[in-house]
């Protein structure tokens, strides 16, 4: 058979066999098109595409979109592939061990039990018996979206993440499936591992149990503080009763506290009830949004006061004081979180001092419990509070937080809402000494720098008068008086003039710097800062006289030395010692407050046989009674506070241990004495090593006839250059020297005799007027009628035309009535 080609006629008509036109090869050659590189024409339809441009510059760095969208399906099958492996390998594992957990135990700091803590509380309840609207209340409190949303909201957790990344605080994202996973089958730890598992745990339990079966467990579970797990364990500890007698308001308030729940237990901490109450509010607003709770029941509720906490009997005496504040400084300290505690199982060695815990205990019923008498009736509201630090470690050696844990739950040593009263001075001095600061006239402030002590003398700014005109103890004029003898008087005047010459936000940092916490409330920089309205509790103040004690060397006080569960240590925060105030700052202050304990108003400390350096304050209306003191080796705060037991509302100490008025110099200073001496019995005796600079001293005024280094005294608004002083008012103090009332205004401290001075005319009585609040400052410069309204007196109780003298006002630009009528939360803060 021929291999040949079919031949096709020349005929450009003629069609060859295949059914193909014959090509015109005279058109053909006309045509153009592209060559190959042989020189043969490209066939037709072959053209060839231009080639891409070189990616140059920046667009070099940019991926393109193959890769982008390579990249995509790449990152979609391992989130896949990752998603199914995790589904496949994390299994629901059995409960934890939280239903079998232990107890924890404290320890002194060497090995001696204290307490022993821990035990779970929980009686688990069917869902059916928990009332409908308290579960929609826990819903509105914690998920409102549960019985519609799937086991993981992604979009919540994307949420609290971003918002932890963005600064705006740390938030849960967790459903209450995520919560009760973690509750049941895991732990509360914050690990990465800890989150998948609980991510793939809670799906499966979302496919294998309803939703009601969740929400049950979850409610069995969760911990409502109190040592109480579950509703129905909470709901005896906070109202006494069973969960199906809850109402509304209760139901609310309980699902308010699993958010944080001692910080939102409003009888242990009174001073957030603000917070407990905003709480509160957002859970029944969230029923109302969802139709769980009408608008008219909403309106008609009242916040539902839970009652006192019944301890157990384990934690009576000192025992719970000291477990509530350590489990307060882990918990506070991120150490540990209150819900992994409460699981038990944990050794904890405290910083505590067996034979110095006793003391304190002794000394406080000695000085005071052993003076209360039933007959009494100001001796019912007695109460004490004590902390003793160690000036070279920061530890809180002893702690004294009441007469007993099951009778007073409160712990007086750790609360923070009795004003401190004149014991803040020394920061005010510390201040001025630190900052090298002057007075008005630019003489620089040193023990030895004089001052006007008029009472009622207006404090005066650089601006001109400030309009606040703070009293003295007994409405004494002191006339032209050093810093150092108005330190053992305890002088108002002089100090708030102090604190405007420093600048009441130095003040105020260096307090901060010294050891006082920033939150700490009432901590307001105006004048009146110097006479104490701030609230630090017991520790914090012993904390800052420790501060003084070790030359102006700060380091965070701590309460634990050791935690560990298992063997297992768990991390302690490093407390890095830092300079607070330069030594010749903190020295020279303790000179001053020295005085106060040789001749001021703290004699009563020279009971402790040892060197000594301290000061008094009293609270506004005698609420509160205070000495802080140091040695070298032991810083020590005393207080004693009224209280009424039924109502917790703050009450006046007129009348207690049998005494007409309370003061720092009485009972806390007794306290501190007997305390520090059984304390140190059996250590050598440490005399203060001190670089103090007293400053040059200065000519009295009424000897040399210079002009006062101030401007302006009671508010007249007229001058004082060259004017007599006068001499301090011949009424005795009402703080004796003899142990049983050390006032602070004791006698003048022992000195070189002057000359004597005319006697001037006795002052007539002023009219009783009611005390207003201490005005801020600055001011603009006050006019006559400005300061005539600036002059005025406050009657104490019991004691006609007595202002608050050496007691600390309240705060500037609020309510100026007293601290009564509020519930017994504890009182409220003007």
């Amino acid at each position: 058979m021929s291999q040949e080609p079919p031949q096709h006629s020349g005929d450009p008509g003629h069609q060859g066999s295949e059914g193909w036109a014959p090509r015109d090869p005279s058109a053909a050659a006309l045509t153009p098109g592209p060559q190959h590189p042989d020189g043969a024409k490209e066939s037709k339809g072959r053209t060839k595409r231009p080639k891409r441009p070189k990616r140059t510059g920046w667009r070099r760095a940019l991926p393109t979109w193959r890769m982008v969208l390579g990249g995509v399906l790449l990152l979609a099958l391992l989130l896949v592939g990752g998603f199914i492996a995790g589904y496949q390998l994390v299994g629901i594992p059995a409960a934890n061990a939280s239903a079998t957990a232990q107890s924890n135990v404290y320890l002194y700091e060497d090995g001696t039990v204290i307490a022993r803590d821990g035990e779970i509380n929980r009686e688990n309840v069917p869902l059916r018996r928990i009332p409908r609207i308290i579960q929609h209340a826990v819903l509105a409190a914690e998920d409102r979206d549960f019985y519609s949303e799937d086991a993981i909201d992604i979009k919540a957790t994307l949420r609290a993440g971003w918002n932890t990344v963005t600064g705006k605080g740390r938030q849960g994202g967790s459903t209450i499936t995520q919560q009760y996973v973690k509750n049941y089958y895991l732990g509360q730890e914050q690990t990465l591992v800890r989150k998948t598992k609980e991510f793939f745990i809670s799906i499966k339990l979302d496919r294998e149990q309803s939703k009601d079966e969740i929400l049950e467990g979850y409610l069995n579970t969760s911990y409502f503080g109190r040592n109480a797990y579950g509703i129905q364990a909470a709901s005896h500890a906070y109202y006494g009763k069973d969960v199906e007698d809850l109402d509304a308001g209760e139901g609310a308030y309980l699902a308010s506290l699993l958010n944080a729940p001692s910080s939102y237990d409003v009888v242990t901490n009174p001073e957030n009830k603000k917070a407990a109450l905003a709480r509160w509010d957002y859970v029944l607003d969230g029923m109302v949004k969802h139709d769980w709770l009408t608008h008219a029941d909403r309106d008609a509720m009242t916040f539902p006061v839970p009652g006192k906490a019944k301890p157990a009997t384990a934690l009576s005496g000192q025992r719970g004081y000291i477990v509530q504040a350590v489990e307060k400084y882990l918990t506070s300290n991120k150490i540990i979180d209150e819900g992994t505690l409460a699981t038990g199982g944990y050794r904890i060695t405290t910083t505590l001092q067996k034979k110095k815990q006793d003391a304190l205990v002794e000394a406080v019923k000695d000085n005071v419990l052993s003076k209360t008498s039933d007959d009494r009736e100001a001796d019912r509201n007695v109460r004490a509070g004590g902390a003793s630090v160690d000036p070279a470690t920061g530890h809180v050696v002893a702690l004294y937080g009441g007469v007993d844990y099951t009778r007073q739950y409160v712990n007086n040593a750790t609360r923070r809402d009795y004003q401190v009263g004149s014991t803040f001075k020394p920061f005010v001095l510390a201040a001025a000494l630190a900052n090298g600061s002057t007075t008005q006239k630019h003489r620089a402030i040193t023990p030895n720098t004089r001052y006007d002590g008029t009472n009622e003398r207006t404090v005066q700014s650089a601006a001109g008068s400030t309009g606040y005109s703070p009293a003295n103890e007994d409405d004494v004029d002191y006339g032209s008086i050093t810093v150092r003898e108005a330190t053992d008087k305890s002088v108002n005047a002089v100090y708030a003039q102090m604190a405007q010459d420093v600048g009441p936000d130095e003040v105020k940092a260096t307090a901060i710097a010294l050891g006082i916490p920033q939150d700490t409330p009432d901590l307001t920089p105006t004048p009146s800062i110097a006479l104490g309205p701030a609230t630090a509790s017991v520790v914090d103040m012993a904390s800052a006289y420790a501060t003084l004690a070790d030359h102006g060397r700060q380091r965070p006080h701590t309460l634990v030395v050791k935690i560990s569960k298992n063997d297992t240590e768990l991390a302690l925060p490093a407390r890095n010692t830092r300079r607070a105030v330069s030594r010749e700052a903190a020295d020279t202050t303790t000179s001053v407050l020295r005085s106060v304990v040789d001749g001021g108003t703290g004699t009563a400390a020279q009971g402790a046989g040892r060197p000594a350096a301290g000061k008094t304050g009293t609270a506004e209306e005698d609420k509160a009674a205070w000495f802080a003191g140091y040695t070298p080796d032991l810083a020590t705060v005393i207080a004693v506070m009224g209280q009424d037991p039924e109502t917790g509302v703050q009450k006046p100490l007129y009348g207690a241990l049998g005494l007409a008025r309370m003061n720092g110099g009485g009972a806390p200073a007794q306290t501190w004495a007997a305390y520090t001496r059984a304390a140190l019995e059996g250590s050598a005796v440490k005399d203060f090593e001190l670089e103090a600079d007293e400053g040059p001293e200065e000519p009295d005024p009424d000897e040399s006839a210079e002009g006062e280094d101030t401007e302006e005294a009671g508010g007249t608004g007229e001058p004082r250059d060259g004017e007599d002083t006068e001499e301090p008012g011949s009424g005795e103090s009402h703080d004796e020297q003899d142990g049983t009332r050390a006032p602070d205004t004791a006698s003048e401290r022992s000195r070189e005799p002057r000359e004597p001075r005319e006697p001037r005319e006795p002052r007539a009585p002023r009219e009783p007027r009611e005390a207003g609040p201490a005005p801020p400052a600055p001011a603009p410069p006050a006019t006559p009628a400005d300061r005539e309204a600036a002059d005025r007196e406050t009657p104490g109780p019991g004691t006609p035309g007595r202002d608050v003298p050496d007691r600390a006002p309240a705060s500037p630009g609020t309510d100026p009535r007293s601290r009564g009528g509020q519930d017994h939360h504890g009182p409220a803060r003007p």
